[in-house]
């Protein structure tokens, strides 16, 4: 029951700065210097935007038929066999084609069985009709479409972070659906177009006859002509080789243009496609529509170059963005938005408040009228419990939802059980006639190990909640989390602080409890 001047400094010191980092959350930054770090209001308070998305699995099958095809090509053309008539079903998820030969039949078989796999058992070999057929499996395509989802809330997240929004919650949903939570965002639509952009950039030379698509080649939108090309199918460097992406405006026109620089392996295939092509045309494609198709002058092997189409500042400054945060891998369709007003916020705001005020109230006069002064001690340390929550959320500029906003009047709920059992202790003791500070001493030793018993068990229970939730649920976790922590400090060492000050100055006869 002693506390050192260092120890009531150290307890002083946890409590002024709990204030400290509660300010910025009530006033305005007085400079722009200060680490002003606030906590963030959730969907529900704040208003913005709900997003709902869902991945074009058909779209994803298609883009592997495509690969696999160019895999298979080149496995025969390595091994110097031949091939006729490639043929692929986007219904059945397969791909077919006829060997050159009977008699090479069987090596093409065994040359398309050593195909290598994105996930285990991703397709079938088989022979059928005098054709080698390759189909995609049902189950590994589910798995793919998995890790697309994975890989697309990634991007997704790069994208939206580049935009400026604060704070956004991006979560899976299902097998395919990805869902994203805008705060303060009302007008969702340059984010849906981002999010909607697959950025799937490829660069392909131009077909023998640029108008008419033969074996091996397909007809584009031109989005400098608006009519159509005929592009060939085989990539020759693919945008996943890019490693950086920018608007600038061009030296030449006067106009936005985006420039883009390739990894050394990408330069190298820039390098030798442009080497051997002089005098082609080369397509830059964008998810399947032609930007621009020049012609090759000169071998370009400095690994960089620039992509010129009618931009303007935001169209250029788009691209660079979406470039920069990758390709995803399939298309994302919106297929649920809503939209929460500022209004409904500010009134769920109101809400809570009003909810947390009461409890609060309500809590503190409770406390004093069944145990008067010590009562008001562990109301003081209930209302420090508030503040150090609230200045923990600020510090990690957590975000408040309405759940955490009920995870937070939880925690005072139970920070009053935990004084409540230090009081009744302390009442046993007295009843048993005990003198004060010994009734005091073991009152708090009685109720430490069973408050630090339940807290912990507590504590573990909204930790798994935490990392196994999602959205609400996380944020009611981690305010409890938090909660259970401050709850700790506060009444088992600022209420004792309290009561043993009072007791050094006034020495009572007997305890009002």
């Amino acid at each position: 029951m002693y506390y050192s001047r260092l120890r009531l400094l150290g307890v002083a010191g946890i409590c002024l700065i709990g204030v400290l980092l509660c300010l910025p959350n009530f006033l305005n930054a007085p400079s722009s210097s200060l680490p002003w770090r606030q906590v963030h209001l959730g969907l529900d308070l704040r208003g913005g935007s709900y997003l709902l998305l869902q991945l074009d699995i058909q779209s994803l099958e298609h883009d592997r038929l495509q690969s696999l095809q160019d895999q298979a090509r080149q496995a025969l053309l390595d091994k110097s066999l031949g091939y006729r008539d490639f043929q692929h079903d986007d219904k059945s998820a397969s791909l077919s084609f006829a060997a050159r030969s009977d008699a090479e039949l069987a090596s093409d078989l065994e040359a398309m069985k050593a195909l290598p796999a994105a996930v285990p058992g991703e397709f079938t070999v088989a022979q059928k009709d005098g054709r080698i057929v390759l189909a995609l499996q049902h189950d590994a395509m589910l798995a793919r479409a998995r890790e697309a989802v994975a890989q697309s809330i990634e991007i997704v997240r790069r994208r939206i972070d580049a935009t400026g929004a604060i704070d956004p919650s991006i979560a899976r949903e299902g097998d395919d659906r990805i869902v994203v939570e805008l705060p303060g965002v009302s007008d969702p639509e340059r984010i849906k177009t981002l999010l909607g952009t697959t950025a799937k950039l490829t660069f392909r030379l131009l077909a023998a006859n640029p108008n008419e698509a033969g074996p091996g080649a397909t007809m584009l939108d031109d989005e400098e002509t608006h009519g159509k090309l005929a592009v060939q199918d085989h990539v020759d460097v693919d945008g996943t080789a890019l490693t950086n992406a920018g608007a600038v405006i061009d030296d030449q026109t006067g106009g936005w243009a985006v420039t883009f620089k390739l990894n050394s392996a990408g330069a190298q295939s820039f390098a030798n496609v442009t080497r051997t092509n002089v005098g082609k045309r080369f397509a830059i494609v964008l998810d399947n529509k032609v930007i621009e198709a020049p012609n090759i002058i000169s071998p370009i092997t400095a690994g960089s170059g620039q992509i010129t189409g009618g931009f303007d500042a935001r169209s250029a400054s788009d691209l660079a963005l979406l470039l920069r945060a990758g390709a995803l891998p399939a298309p994302l369709s919106v297929i649920e938005q809503r939209t929460i007003g500022p209004s409904l916020g500010a009134a769920s705001i109101h809400a809570g408040v009003i909810s947390l005020g009461v409890g609060f109230l309500l809590v503190v006069v409770l406390m004093v009228l069944f145990y008067g002064r010590f009562g008001l001690y562990a109301d003081v340390a209930l209302f420090a419990n508030l503040i150090l929550m609230l200045a923990i959320l600020s510090l990690f500029q957590a975000t408040l939802t309405l759940p955490g906003m009920a995870g937070m009047l939880l925690t005072l709920g139970m920070a009053v059980d935990a004084n409540i059992l230090i009081n009744e202790r302390i009442r046993e003791e007295v009843k048993r006639g005990r003198a004060p500070l010994q009734a005091l001493q073991a009152g708090f030793e009685r109720a430490t190990s069973t408050i630090i018993d339940s807290n912990a068990t507590a504590f573990l229970a909204h930790v798994m909640l935490f990392v196994f939730g999602t959205g609400p649920v996380r944020n009611f976790a981690l305010t409890i989390t938090i909660g259970i922590i401050t709850t700790l400090f506060t009444t088992l060492v600022l209420s004792r602080v309290l009561v043993v000050r009072w007791y050094a100055l006034a020495r009572p006869k007997e305890l009002p409890v």
